[in-house]
């Protein structure tokens, strides 16, 4: 029998193994380089996505803009700056309301693991319907991609992820210390 990777035996002075979480693995117990380096992609990744899906929601506005007069024109584009602006702040007062809530009860790993599952299988209905959508919100895209952007930017730059909490606080319940210990 092989023995156990190190990342799946129990951490020091604990009896149960250190549970693995969506995109973090099993580096958010330490948050040695390994879990910096998965963050930091996800953050390159994540930023790429909104570069693109701005570029995006620009393009189709502007297909919407031209077939506005000249003189709307200019009113509707600073409609839509001052819009852009409320919605990138509003995204990350939402985010932010959700994230402290979320860190009030977070979720244990099976329940992280749960979410990311359901999440995965709803996706493809979401961007079937949101296809659809995007065409009819063509005259507001630009602030619903600050929107999204303000979301995401702040989800970027958070201390702990409300399934690392969670996953933190099960190891401290499920956990056993060694008799010479307690």
């Amino acid at each position: 029998m092989a023995s156990r990777a190190s990342s799946e035996a129990p951490a020091a002075g604990y009896s149960v193994p250190v549970p693995a979480l969506p995109r973090l693995g099993r580096t958010w117990y330490r948050r040695g380089a390994p879990y910096w380096l998965r963050r930091a992609r996800t953050t390159v990744f994540v930023v790429l996505a909104m570069a693109l899906f701005s570029l995006f929601a620009l393009g189709l506005y502007e297909g919407v803009r031209d077939l506005l007069p000249s003189t709307v024109r200019v009113v509707w584009d600073g409609v839509q700056v001052a819009a852009s602006v409320v919605a990138l702040v509003w995204g990350a007062v939402a985010h932010r309301r959700e994230h402290r809530e979320a860190l009030l009860d977070p979720p244990d790993p099976a329940r992280t693991a749960r979410a990311k599952r359901d999440h995965d299988r709803r996706v493809p209905g979401r961007i079937a319907l949101g296809r659809g959508l995007v065409l009819l919100a063509a005259p507001v895209m630009p602030a619903f991609a600050a929107y999204v952007a303000g979301r995401l930017l702040f989800w970027l730059t958070v201390r702990e992820y409300p399934s690392e909490a969670g996953a933190r606080r099960w190891l401290e319940e499920h956990a056993t210390r060694p008799a010479a210990q307690q």
